[in-house]
Parts: C-alpha cells; structure tokens; sequence
C-alpha cells in the first residue's frame, strides 16, 4: 500500500487546494501518470503516482484545503479486479429484525375529553385586571416578567410581539443563505483568483500608488518590425513583437532611474542592480506573471523566445513557482484585449509597472503639420513612498524616447 501525499509546494506556498481528480477510486493507476492537481496562489501542481496499482481510496475531495505531507490518497499494489475482490465484505446473513410493539390505542371511553396542556399559574402579587389575567392563561404569558406596575391589555400584546421569533429567524437557515435568483449562479472562486484579490486590495493599502501617463509614437517600431520581420522570423525562428521593444526600454530606464527597480523592507529601499523583468499574461485561472531573467543580458531574439515558452507555459498550467518569484519590475499590456488607457496596479513587492495599450491611428501635430499616426498610451503606476513625480515622469518620457528611437535601444537596453 502506497499513500499520495502533498509534495512540498515551492518557497513560502505551505497549502494548496483539490483542484481536479483525474481518477477515481477503483481506477488502474501507472507509476509516473498523474493522479491529481492541486491549485495553489501562484500555480497549479500535478501530483505522480509513485507506484502502480489500483487507487482504492480518496481523503480529500475538490475544493478541499491540503497542507503539504497530507496523505490525500491510498494506491494498492495489484489489478484493479483484486482490488475490487479483496475490498469487498463477505456477506453477512440479516438477523431478523424484531416486530416492533404496538401503539397503545387511544381512550375512546364515552365523555372522555382530552387532557389540556398545564397552564402556569398567574402570580398572585401582580396587579392586573380579572380580563388580562384571562388573557394571559390562554396565551400563556408570564405576568411577573411582563410589567412592575399595573398590566394593561396592551403591555400583554407587547410582551407577545417580543417573544414571537421574526418571519426570517422562523426560516430554515438554508432558505434564509439562498438569495440567488433563477438565472444566478453561484461560483467558488480558485485558489489563485482568491489570492489576486488579496493582493490586489492590499497593493492599494499598503502602496502610496499613484499613476502618471504619456503617449508614444509608435511609427518607427512599426517600420523596423515591417523591414526586419521575415529575415528576423527565419534566422531565430521567433516573431518579433512589441514586447522585446519595450522591454529593452524598460531596462534602459530602469538604468536611469534606479529606485524604480527596488522595493521596501520596513525603513530600507533594496535596489537593484539586476533586472528580472515580470510579464503579464491572462489564463483562464487569472493573471500570472512570469519573469524573463537578466533581461539586460539577452537580444531581442533571446525576449521574444523566452517570453513565447512563458507564456504557452502559463496557459498550458506548466509554470513552475521558480517561475513566477524575483520580479523587479512588471510590463502589462492591456492592448491585446483592446484597452486603450488603464491605470494598472503594483505587483507587490515591486514598486513600478508599465501598462502598454491598444495602438490607434490619431492625427497629431509633427513639425506644425498634423499627420496621422500609430499612437499608444502607456501608463506608468509607482509607490510614491520612494519615487518622486518628477523621477516617474522622466522614466516614462525615457521610454517613450526610446520607442520613438528603436536605436537607442541598442545602447541604452
């Protein structure tokens, strides 16, 4: 007999929840074939068998919390068809059941009244009329807990009103929980889209968060990605989109403005001098951001791979928690779902993010002549507990700069 036990989860992930059970008990399992998901805050995590068998038991269900060395699961070595033989109870003869007694039958001796239920007594100290003391034997009222004075007729009704429960406390609880419509669905949230509230909310109050915006021409990009991108398709066996541009810029910024790349630890700014670089991508469980490492270090072709493989990664749920830790600075683009302005929010602990948007034909003004253009507003989010205004809208005007003026890219990136 093997057990299934939560595997360790990856750095500071302590549980997980029951994601999806890919057999049920009775099922033939192999070593090595997955049994079982678990999702946890940042991925989900398929868990092995390590032994062949049959799976004859299963502890925890789907939506069920699990903390790491829980056994969730028993394997038993063997065919399914003796499995199922060995687990099956020898049959037990049924004792006979005994006859139950009879009801006593009920008087009917002529003039026989049936008893009435015990009315408490009325104390004799209170001061009340003959007619409410009448009153209170019917409705069994207690007139000593009713009124230190003279009862009246209407402290009665009073004292009744209290004493009888409320339409909704009369309810079953269930009926009272049920506020859901015909056409309403109620649907747990995962693992992973509880966490991204949390976080979210607590980047807001934890942040002094504030957002500032500029717009970029995207004209020369567009003409290096219209010239370059079959010969650059064919020598590195990539596409060569928007995101290697910016992530360039990003980087060459960043080597301007330092404390854009740093976080808070209690009363210190930690600074850094490498740049791990997060990139937004939506899954169906929510946004995850993986990060392309040493991004200072890589070519155009090495960003667009490595985003690429993330990416896939992210939506075939194979991204590994290594993956996802040591951010320095997010991009986030809202563009490829047709967002033309947001104010995206910190992925804490980092303190700046960039949300690219859709690009759109406008016209503008180019040496006193209005000319129509691909423009694109970008948005840059910081915590203003340690970057000043000034020092955030340069570092956007250095992107922009820089996009305008895809060779800068080449020595400031």
């Amino acid at each position: 007999m093997a057990e299934v036990k939560v595997p360790t989860l990856g750095e500071s992930i302590v549980e997980a929840t029951i994601g999806q059970w890919l057999k049920n008990e009775g099922d033939a399992v192999e070593s090595g074939e997955t049994i079982v998901e678990l999702e946890t805050d940042k991925v989900n995590v398929e868990v092995i068998a390590e032994e062949s068998g049959v799976l004859t038991s299963i502890a925890k269900q789907a939506g069920d919390t699990v903390a790491i060395g829980d056994t969730i699961a028993v394997i038993q070595p063997g065919s399914a068809s003796a499995a199922s033989t060995s687990a099956a109870p020898a049959p037990v003869a049924e004792a006979p059941k005994p006859e139950a007694p009879k009801a006593a039958a009920p008087s009917t001796t002529a003039g026989s009244v049936p008893a009435k239920a015990p009315v408490p007594p009325v104390a004799s100290g209170v001061r009340a009329t003959p007619s409410v003391r009448r009153a209170a034997l019917e409705q069994g009222v207690d007139l000593t807990q009713v009124q230190s004075g003279r009862v009246e007729l209407a402290h009665l009704q009073a004292a009744q009103q209290v004493a009888k429960p409320s339409p909704a406390a009369a309810q079953p609880a269930a009926q009272v929980a049920s506020t859901e419509r015909p056409d309403e669905e109620r649907v747990r949230m995962s693992r992973r889209r509880i966490t991204i509230a949390k976080r979210l909310v607590e980047a807001q109050h934890t942040a002094a968060m504030l957002t500032t915006f500029n717009e970029v021409d995207m004209s020369a990009v567009m003409d290096v990605r219209k010239r370059r991108k079959d010969a650059f398709k064919d020598k590195h066996g990539v596409g060569l989109g928007f995101m290697s541009f910016f992530t360039k810029a990003v980087v060459g910024a960043l080597k301007q403005f330092p404390r854009l790349n740093a976080e808070i630890q209690g009363d210190d700014m930690i600074i850094k001098h490498h740049y791990d670089i997060g990139i937004a991508v939506a899954t169906e469980g929510g946004l995850v951001v993986p990060v392309v490492r040493g991004a200072d270090r890589l070519t155009f072709a090495d960003i667009e791979r490595e985003i690429a493989s993330l990416a896939a990664r992210a939506r075939d749920n194979k991204l590994g928690v290594e993956d996802l830790q040591g951010g320095t600075f997010t991009i986030t683009n809202g563009g490829t779902f047709g967002s033309l302005m947001s104010t995206p929010i910190l992925n804490a602990p980092q303190v700046g993010i960039l949300g690219m948007h859709g690009i759109q034909q406008r016209p503008v003004a180019v040496n006193g002549q209005v000319e129509i253009r691909p423009m694109m507003y970008i948005a840059l989010s910081y915590d203003h507990r340690i970057v000043d205004g000034s020092e955030a809208v340069r570092f956007l005007v250095a992107v922009k700069q820089m996009i305008e003026d895809p060779e800068s890219l080449l020595i400031e990136g």
